[in-house]
């Protein structure tokens, strides 16, 4: 795709700073020293993994140990377990993992480069320039948006007292708040078509069938890209104008690298497609899983609501930072639902040199997953850990444990760029919801999720919601 250049700007692409790095993956009797099945020819353990993740990783842990083989999606994979494989491929020290071949293969065809997809200078280089659009000014810029959408939907859901499946509701939340604090409160009548463009595109990056074949979620997906592509490159001049506010979008169109040379098109399209998807689908199930467990725990709930109305805000008043810095046992309940589901719940990367682990030599070109589901999990380190406890975030606790052992962000220098952007938002929806509703589950009900490739409920998750 050639990237257009507007007159008078400086601009470069970071496009050739640093090609991808090729990679030979490792013939199959160079991996039969790592213990595993790799079950059917050619399907091998796909439909396993796809079925009951969870289980499936447990089983394999507890019958091979922390370092296992397996295949997935037409390809020998070796899975690293616990922290330690967490610090050793997150943290990546000696720049032996690469992300851009990891993740590919379920991105690479409607999200291209965008920052998860680049490794190592290009990765460093392209998240300093990123980074403006996460500092304290524009983030506050960012909570009055998104606390007017949220009082505004809790308003809603408030006036409709009864069942209501809360999945979509999130989803479609996220979606307008992404649109409001991402492109502006004010895009006007395109945003509709830019959400259904971006749906498109979120469904057809974990589609089965890969291929744009005509009628399938992946052709949908490329149409998808295709419109979004062109509303970024018309929109980008005018931005860079006297039309750019204080959202996300606006500030990538000023953002610079390191020599003060502006972010070519192409880059802010693919970084923008990118952080829209990751913020919208990830945090739709994080908040999702986090409500779904305070209609589970009432006396949690209660808890909650207590600190929330120790605030003293009127009903109208909007939040502000010092609010949010006010709730940390709400921060703590929403990092346990992460605990529990996490967004990300594998992490694939390629390994790009030799390593050792464990005691196992491991080739370079070989695909290599963690599995922060599976660590998050481990009794030695979560005793019950399916039991909702927000006091594991305690200082005291978090000090004992460690530090790879809670990574629903992931780590490193891959640490998920907008973090804060997800704890303000969690906690600006828990003010609003937990003020104005109480939620609660039918007796006897226990909600069906999916945990791959991001945690959602089957069944939309069935809650009852009254207002307080």
């Amino acid at each position: 795709m050639s990237v257009g250049q507007p007159t008078g700007a400086i601009v470069m692409s970071m496009q050739n700073v640093a090609p991808a790095l090729p990679f030979t993956a490792p013939r199959r009797n160079e991996l039969t020293h790592i213990p595993g099945d790799e079950g059917w020819p050619i399907i091998g353990k796909t439909f396993q993994v796809l079925a009951d993740p969870k289980g499936h990783i447990e089983a394999n842990g507890a019958k091979y140990g922390l370092v296992y083989r397996t295949h997935v999606f037409g390809e020998t994979n070796v899975v690293l377990l616990g922290p330690e494989a967490n610090e050793l491929v997150m943290f990546d020290q000696q720049k032996l993992f690469s992300s851009t071949h990891g993740w590919n293969k379920v991105l690479g065809l409607l999200f291209p480069r965008g920052l998860m997809l680049l490794d190592f200078d290009e990765h460093r280089l392209h998240r300093k320039a990123l980074s403006v659009a996460f500092k304290s000014g524009p983030m506050k810029s960012y909570l009055a948006d998104l606390d007017r959408g949220i009082a505004a939907r809790v308003a809603q859901w408030k006036a409709k007292p009864g069942e209501m499946q809360l999945y979509p509701e999130m989803k479609q939340l996220t979606l307008d708040l992404a649109a409001a604090s991402f492109l502006g409160a004010d895009i006007g009548p395109e945003v509709d078509e830019i959400n259904r463009a971006f749906v498109d595109m979120i469904a057809a990056a974990v589609a089965p069938i890969r291929r744009p074949l005509p009628g399938t979620q992946m052709a949908a997906g490329v149409r998808g890209r295709k419109r979004i592509v062109a509303y970024f490159r018309e929109q980008i001049p005018l931005r860079r104008g006297n039309h750019g506010g204080d959202d996300l979008f606006s500030q990538l169109c000023r953002a610079t690298h390191e020599d003060g040379a502006l972010l070519s098109e192409q880059d802010i399209i693919d970084h923008m497609s990118f952080l829209m998807m990751a913020a919208h689908d990830t945090l739709t199930s994080s908040l999702t899983s986090f409500v779904g467990e305070l209609a589970a725990n009432p006396d949690w709930q209660d808890r909650l609501r207590a600190e929330v109305l120790a605030l003293g805000l009127a009903a109208d008043a909007p939040s502000s930072f010092d609010d949010l810095e006010k709730m940390p046992l709400s921060e703590m309940a929403f990092k346990e639902a992460l605990r529990i589901k996490p967004p990300v719940p594998s992490m694939p990367r390629r390994a790009m040199r030799d390593f050792n682990f464990k005691g196992y030599t491991i080739p370079a070109g070989t695909a290599v997953g963690v599995n922060p589901l599976y660590t998050h999990h481990m009794k030695d380190i979560w005793p019950e850990p399916d039991r909702f406890d927000p006091m594991r975030f305690t200082e005291e606790a978090q000090r004992n444990r460690h530090r790879f052992a809670w990574v629903p962000f992931g780590g490193g220098a891959h640490m998920c760029l907008g973090l804060h952007f997800a704890y303000m938002q969690a906690k600006c929806f828990a003010r609003h919801f937990l003020q104005n509703i109480e939620v609660s589950l039918e007796e006897g009900y226990k909600p069906d999720w999916q945990m791959w490739p991001i945690p959602k409920p089957r069944d939309g998750l069935r809650v009852r919601v009254k207002a307080v």
